[in-house]
């Protein structure tokens, strides 16, 4: 029988084991996922093959960036067909075909900026591109700041300080921008969205977040973001209910619309560890990236982790 979460118009059918890893092989934790305009899902992950990509079914289809990319962190898939691909264990952000050749790279490889001095990139996170090819750069955990750059690489402004005021970051973590160039920024440990427009000025935040991680924003007349949320940061946390981890849906006002998750971390089809990459394809199906093994320690500091440690999720969308 079919499992099914969420509820409403966002109710969803959960789709075990859906990838279908070559023997031997495995994701450990996942930094991000995405889609292209074929549906077939790029997993880029801190395994040994750092970006798999499969067919919608879940078909094994290839992979690459082997010895390249230390520490898989955020994905963000370009119109133009690219992919680009941002390593806080590297400090730099690469531009690359979907079969994996290297087109432009932002920061120095394996060189980070000074601890919090507002220069790119010091373990940067995540980045988003404007509907005129701008690049936004969240960096990330050794800054408190949004970089903007030229479609040709050229640095143009940086934003932001470490903080809790508008406009002030306490580990900025991921960002998407819409298809009027405003950027909707996730300031994970001080559990809010932050808004933007292209040139950094601060347009509000969404709150009734808990360590907001992941996010995705689909397209069209009616767009939805998707935010994963961590849950729990403390030990003095750690058995609270429903404050996550989960992922919440919202309209573009930061409304909640759903939400799947459980009121407690854990294995369950309706429950995660550390929702941390979100993707959504053109049937409206969902994928959820999880670091499973970073947070397993955090929920289950007495046990082992499980050989097994699920870190990818596939949700089939239920439409009336």
């Amino acid at each position: 029988m079919a499992v099914t979460v969420g509820t409403g118009e966002y109710t969803y059918e959960v789709v075990e084991n859906w990838a279908k890893l070559p023997h031997g092989w495995s994701f450990k934790e996942i930094g991000a996922v995405g889609v292209d305009t074929a549906d077939n899902v790029y997993v880029f992950n801190r395994g040994e093959h750092p970006m798999i990509v499969f067919d919608r079914d879940g078909r094994f289809l290839r992979s690459w960036g082997e010895g390249i990319f230390p520490r898989a962190h955020g994905l963000d898939m370009a119109s133009d067909g690219t992919i680009w691909l941002t390593d806080d264990g590297d400090h730099s952000v690469k531009q690359c075909t979907l079969d994996g050749k290297i087109l432009m790279t932002l920061g120095i490889p394996g060189r980070p900026a000074p601890y919090m001095g507002g220069l790119p990139f010091h373990r940067c996170t995540h980045t988003a591109l404007s509907p005129q090819g701008d690049i936004y750069v969240t960096d990330g955990y050794g800054n408190s700041c949004i970089h903007k750059f030229a479609p040709n690489g050229k640095h143009l402004k940086s934003w932001g300080t470490p903080g809790t005021d508008p406009g002030e970051f306490n580990i900025v973590h991921n960002l998407v921008c819409d298809d009027a160039g405003m950027l909707y920024v996730a300031d994970r440990e001080n559990h809010r969205v932050q808004v933007f427009d292209g040139e950094g000025r601060y347009q509000g935040q969404w709150n009734n977040l808990h360590r907001p991680c992941a996010l995705f924003m689909t397209r069209g007349a009616c767009p939805m973001c998707f935010i994963g949320e961590l849950g729990p940061g403390m030990a003095v946390n750690r058995a609270m209910p429903n404050i996550g981890p989960r992922v919440t849906i919202t309209d573009m006002e930061g409304k909640r619309l759903g939400r799947i998750g459980g009121l407690h971390p854990g294995l369950g089809p309706n429950e995660f560890l550390a929702p941390h990459g979100i993707a959504v394809d053109s049937r409206g199906d969902l994928y959820v990236g999880e670091v499973s093994w970073t947070n397993w320690s955090s929920f289950y500091p007495d046990q082992p982790i499980p050989p097994n440690l699920r870190s990818l999720h596939k949700f089939r969308r239920i439409v009336s």
